[in-house]
């Protein structure tokens, strides 16, 4: 048997206290807590057997629980780390509930307060989504036109004489695509990104407030038709098309973009429509942050309930019918042991990125945007891989929602997804690095040491980094004077994958550094001593993984790269006591997340929880069976559970 926690209680409890300061940046108590216990509300039960129209109705009444417990809309959007915290916690239990958080608060109610700031003209729209009388959401992509935002088709043409913008979309290409306009009775407010237009001139894209549809479906000239299904997602993304929509002329949020005067002049003191552009984007930045928080809180769930279900689910082991949990097998602890150090490294990325933009307020300043751009691609990246690793791991029961990792598998996707590829975003971000960062020459490989070692394989990563980076700059000299037919095939597309090979480097070395020093702050010694081995594992496969680089760069000798998956499957081995106890770091409960492979008597978890489902006759038959076998009962269901829809009927005027 797998020893999952040897400690005594007391000492156990004092190691779970260090990693959950370390895991939540030491802001648990402050940040984090009360979004926890709201999660204990029934209305975050499961839900089986739904429709997808009537899990968005469910996905909303959970959005107007949190809503009631979050306080003040806009002390909490001033409040970046309580923003990205409700995504988190969300994510956990509804991962379409955190979306729709995400869109209201930060993109919507956000670029309100503040291209609007100081103007209290808009304090009836404030007032409504701060209620949630109306849900916010952000729409900038159209149909043929993706990422591609500087070229979007939809406009808006200001009419002197009445003082109003006429919001119409031009042609199919146009149309707004995968806002939530799926449920139309259900009031909402746009930020709609739109050209503005006056007479013949183009003063490029701007936000406007666009209330879309109220308890009686849409509003005049709002046009929308549900989106193709998207399996794992309850989102009512929707196709949007604007039919000569009048707005008010307070309803343009150009904040210090410009101004346009009531007859129609434009005044702006910066410079080019594209910086404009730049400017009334900037509540992007945080809604990435919220979305690599809210991935990375379903990895710490995933591999929460991963590793629990393996130190208890019992499997043949060779020799005289024996048996042994399933985190015994080194296939396992490999793959599960690797995803939780993953999820540490990024974890620890995250808490990074969300202090360095907090104490930015903010402020659009390269460095952040930068690393914000590579964390959200990342994080996206490396949770998709431990979601997906997980879920094949833990065999039929990851494919059931009830236990949590199914549904992630869709939220990993849309997180990779939004706003387009990540990998031409990622690729642009490592060409300002090139501006940011000053020349040098290239690196020297560090000396041999041992593959083990975390600080022989954090200079391994910095020397990666730093390698492709020259190399990258190398290459791309001479793009701004480029007098070819087509820099674009000649010099960028030839070294966008060393681009996007450079950026994510850099994002594995911070979270490399970040996780180090996370080990280093550790105040128990067992704490300490789980982390650095979790961090070596860390380092030894992100190094695996490159390893044919390292090689070929001179960084590696054969003999290292041969022995780095043995050093692999010894770390994996060495931390499986330490398992339960850093999966405790994270907080979570079986019960909290109702996922009941994670139970320490998962066998009786689940066997209640698939005949609760059952119908009463059935129920009463089995208990009938069951008391002849002396057998525990099984509970009736609640007879809310007979309705498709929740009990709580508290916010239902508005669904």
């Amino acid at each position: 048997m797998i020893a999952k926690n040897p400690l005594d209680p007391a000492a156990a409890e004092l190691c779970k206290e260090d990693l959950v300061r370390l895991v939540y940046d030491g802001e648990f108590a402050r940040v984090h807590s009360d979004l926890r216990d709201v999660l204990s509300d029934p209305v975050f039960d499961p839900r089986e057997n739904l429709n997808k129209q009537q899990a968005g109705l469910v996905s909303y009444d959970r959005t107007f629980r949190m809503q009631r417990a979050l306080g003040p809309a806009v002390d909490l959007v001033a409040d970046p780390m309580r923003m990205f915290a409700v995504t988190e916690w969300s994510s956990l239990l509804d991962t379409t509930t955190t979306a729709l958080l995400n869109s209201h608060y930060n993109l919507c109610l956000g670029a309100i307060l503040q291209h609007g700031e100081g103007r209290t003209d808009l304090a009836d729209y404030i007032e409504e989504l701060s209620s949630m009388a109306s849900v916010g959401m952000l729409m900038v992509t159209e149909l043929g036109y993706g990422n591609n935002v500087a070229n979007l088709a939809t406009k808006a043409v200001y009419d002197p004489s009445t003082a109003e913008f006429v919001l119409d979309t031009p042609h199919p290409a146009a149309q707004k695509f995968m806002p939530y306009t799926g449920i139309k009775n259900i009031p909402k407010i746009a930020i709609v990104m739109a050209r503005l237009q006056v007479g013949e001139i183009d003063h490029g894209i701007f936000p406007f407030i666009v209330p879309l549809s109220d308890r009686n479906g849409l509003l005049p000239g709002v046009h929308a038709t549900p989106c193709p299904e998207n399996p794992g997602l309850s989102l009512d993304n929707g196709t949007t098309w604007f039919d000569h929509v009048r707005l008010p002329h307070r309803n343009l949020l150009s904040g210090k973009m410009g101004r346009l005067d009531l007859d129609g002049t434009f005044h702006s003191s910066v410079r080019g429509r594209r910086k404009r552009l730049t400017g009334a984007l900037d509540r992007v930045n945080p809604g990435r942050v919220s979305l690599a928080a809210s991935i990375a809180a379903a990895g710490r769930a995933t591999a929460f309930i991963s590793v629990l279900y393996s130190l208890n689910r019992q499997t043949a082991a060779p020799g005289n019918g024996r048996q042994m949990p399933i985190m015994g097998y080194r296939t396992h602890q490999v793959a599960v042991l690797g995803a939780l150090a993953k999820v540490y490294a990024t974890t620890f990325l995250v808490n990074h990125t969300k202090r360095r933009f907090a104490e930015s307020h903010g402020a659009e300043t390269g460095d952040v945007t930068t690393l914000v751009n590579i964390v959200k691609a990342l994080a996206g990246w490396e949770m998709s891989d431990v979601i997906n690793t997980c879920r094949e791991r833990l065999g039929a029961q990851g494919v059931f929602s009830v236990n949590r990792i199914a549904d992630y598998v869709g939220m990993a996707q849309g997180v990779v997804t939004a706003e387009g590829d990540a990998l031409p975003r990622i690729a642009t971000t490592a060409l300002e690095l090139l501006h940011q960062i000053p020349k040098g020459p290239l690196p020297q490989p560090p000396p041999a040491g041992d593959m083990a070692d975390i600080a022989l394989q954090l200079d391994l990563m910095r020397y990666r980094e730093t390698h492709l980076r020259e190399t990258f700059r190398k290459n791309m000299r001479g793009l701004a004077a480029y007098e070819g037919e087509n820099p674009f095939a000649s010099l960028w597309n030839d070294n966008i994958t060393t681009a996007v090979a450079m950026a994510k480097s850099r994002g594995v070395r911070i979270a490399m550094e970040r996780f180090t020093a996370a080990t280093a702050d550790a105040r128990e010694e067992r704490v300490g001593e789980a982390l650095r081995l979790l961090c070596s594992l860390y380092g030894l496969i992100e190094i695996d993984r490159e390893s044919g680089w390292y090689l070929a760069e001179g960084a590696l000798t054969p003999a290292q790269v041969k022995r780095i998956p043995a050093l692999i499957d010894e770390t994996a081995e060495a931390l499986v006591p330490f398992s339960a106890m850093l999966v405790g770091g994270f907080n979570l409960t079986p019960e909290l997340l109702r996922a009941p492979i994670a139970a320490d008597n998962y066998l009786t978890a689940v066997d209640r929880y698939i005949w609760s489902l059952a119908s009463p006759d059935e129920q009463a038959t089995m208990n009938g069976i069951r008391a002849r076998n002396s057998v525990f009962t099984l509970t009736p269901r609640a007879p809310k559970d007979a309705d498709p829809m929740l009990a709580d009927t508290s916010r239902r005027e508005n669904v």
